[in-house]
């Protein structure tokens, strides 16, 4: 009995498995970031193909509207940040500089005033972020 609570405490208290999956088909291409077959999310970047700008969606919780910086090595860019019921949308071009880097190095910050929010995509999920630009392309 005691085997057997401690497996269910533990499974209770272990960390969702997040990943970065891309979704391809008709309509927009989507690299979301998630626990799969679930309805938590953290970030999606979403494009129409070939179009060159990349929709950047943050969730849990929405940072709101306004202006936003958003960095990424030594490149940054500011952009105009929509809020919306559930999550806050950004709009970066695929060609920007602050792109290329987050391609590179996977990590990407946010900043609406005084919030500052990381986007890391870890080292195994980068082909999957090269993948879904080079179909954004521009």
């Amino acid at each position: 009995m005691t085997i057997l609570l401690a497996s269910l405490m533990a499974l209770a208290f272990q960390t969702p498995d997040w990943t970065w999956t891309l979704y391809e088909g008709e309509g927009p291409i989507v690299l979301a970031n998630e626990v799969p077959d679930t309805l938590q999310l953290r970030a999606t970047l979403e494009c129409e193909p070939g179009s060159g700008l990349t929709r950047l969606s943050l969730y849990d919780p929405p940072m709101g509207a306004g202006f936003a910086t958003l960095s990424s090595g030594d490149a940054s860019a500011t952009t105009e940040a929509r809020a919306q019921p559930d999550h806050t949308r950004l709009v970066l071009r695929a060609d920007h500089p602050v792109f290329s880097a987050f391609l590179n190095t996977g990590e990407l910050t946010v900043s609406i005033e005084d919030i500052r929010r990381p986007v890391q995509v870890e080292r195994q999920y980068l082909p999957t972020l090269r993948r879904f630009a080079e179909q954004c392309g521009g």
